[in-house]
């Protein structure tokens, strides 16, 4: 079975986060992972880039019900009909997560994936001061810290 991996974080976000988030797309197709996202813009659009360019699938899990709202580089759009409440499905369908930048949309995802076990690292995170979990500094410890976690099972 191919490693999940969700990468989450904000729908807006900064040239540095969109470089990290692309080159984490990279990597974890370069490994064979399947990426979760939100399925629209900012972290969740760079990540797919990312992704899709080496050959990866990509996941889009949608707030709305149109699964044309999904950037041009999710493979796989699920419109969920779901708002907001569709962070949880990101969450549980993934085996680890990635946090990069984000707000408090994100933030609800850490804390869901803290709540049920799911092992989540941040990378250039927004939540320093706010959450304690793990944090890396490149795209390839984050990618090599998800699929550990992914591959063995541990939390």
């Amino acid at each position: 079975m191919k490693p999940i991996i969700a990468v989450i974080g904000g729908s807006t976000c900064s040239a540095e986060e969109t470089a990290l988030a692309e080159d984490v797309g990279r990597c974890l197709a370069q490994q064979g992972a399947v990426v979760v996202c939100g399925g629209l813009t900012g972290v969740m659009e760079a990540v797919a880039k990312g992704a899709k360019s080496n050959g990866g699938i990509t996941v889009g899990i949608l707030p709305g019900g149109d699964p044309t709202a999904a950037n041009q580089y999710i493979e796989v759009p699920l419109a969920t009909g779901l708002g907001e409440m569709r962070n949880f499905l990101i969450v549980r369908s993934a085996h680890a997560l990635i946090a990069i930048g984000g707000g408090v949309g994100t933030l609800s995802e850490i804390a869901l994936a803290q709540r049920i076990g799911k092992p989540v690292v941040g990378l250039h995170d927004s939540f320093r001061n706010a959450v304690d979990m793990p944090r890396v500094k490149t795209a390839a410890e984050a990618v090599t810290w998800a699929l550990e976690r992914a591959r063995s099972g541990v939390v």
